[in-house]
C-alpha cells in the first residue's frame, strides 16, 4: 500500500513543480490550481497510504485530485503535451487510489 501512496505523493510533487518545468507558470489560474491540488495530493496520498478500504476518506480525496488533474488542463487551455501528461498522471493517481480503496482492511495486519 505504501508504494502506491508514495507514487501518488510523487505525482503531487510533479504537479507542484510542473508549471515551471513544462512552462505554464505564466497562467495564474493553472499555476495555482496545479500547486494547490499537488499539495492536497501529497498530503492525502501519504496520509491514506496505510489506510486501505472503502472508508478511507484520504484515498477518496486522492481520487478527486486525480480527476481534477485530468480536467484542469482543458479548463486552462494548456498545450496538447501538457494535457496528455496531466491526463496520464491523473489516471495513474485514480487507479492507485482506487486500488487502495479496494484493498482489504485486514491486509494491514499482515504487513
Amino acid at each position: 500500500m505504501k508504494t502506491r501512496g508514495s507514487l501518488n505523493a510523487l505525482i503531487g510533487v510533479w504537479f507542484i513543480i510542473a508549471p515551471w518545468v513544462i512552462g505554464f507558470s505564466d497562467q495564474s489560474g493553472a499555476l495555482w490550481s496545479s500547486i494547490i491540488f499537488g499539495i492536497i495530493q501529497i498530503i492525502a496520498s501519504l496520509w491514506g497510504a496505510d489506510k486501505p478500504g472503502w472508508n478511507s476518506w484520504q484515498n477518496w480525496v486522492s481520487v478527486i485530485t486525480g480527476v481534477w488533474f485530468i480536467i484542469f488542463p482543458f479548463i486552462y487551455s494548456l498545450t496538447i503535451g501538457e494535457v496528455w501528461l496531466s491526463v496520464i498522471l491523473g489516471l495513474i493517481t485514480i487507479i492507485f487510489s482506487l486500488r487502495n480503496l479496494g484493498a482489504h482492511s485486514n491486509s494491514k495486519a499482515i504487513s
